[in-house]
């Protein structure tokens, strides 16, 4: 669903709202296939884990209150607060990535089913 969005609708855009530790050592999203880009916007600092009260205006600054805004952390987690303080912005398309970045775990502790799985991703 995310990919369909972001690749059909010239207004959607991807806002990852992970760490700038997790952007350098796991990877990010690659939209450079649908000729766009990623915004990044911590939603919590690393590795204090305080909010960023700048949130909601760097993620918001340019965007469409009316167009997609996909948000997308490691599992879906802090992306779907992220979803919520946008939709109470206004945003009446916030959606959350719900498998996230990496994907859930499973039984044995390895992640499946997150952007990793499937779709375009870089290593700084």
């Amino acid at each position: 669903m995310a990919w369909a969005m972001l690749s059909e609708n010239p207004a959607a855009t991807l806002v990852d709202v992970r760490t700038e530790a997790e952007w350098n050592f796991v990877g990010m999203p690659d939209l450079r296939s649908v000729g766009k880009q990623v915004r990044f916007v911590e939603w919590l600092s690393f590795p204090a884990g305080e909010p960023n009260e700048a949130f909601l205006d760097r993620a918001a600054d340019g965007l469409d209150r009316g167009a997609p805004v996909l948000l997308l952390c490691r599992s879906g987690h802090r992306s779907q607060a992220a979803a919520l303080l946008l939709a109470d912005a206004g945003f009446t398309q916030a959606v959350n990535v719900e498998a996230g970045f990496e994907g859930d775990l499973d039984g044995d502790s390895h992640r499946h089913g997150g952007w990793k799985d499937h779709l375009p991703w870089v290593q700084r």
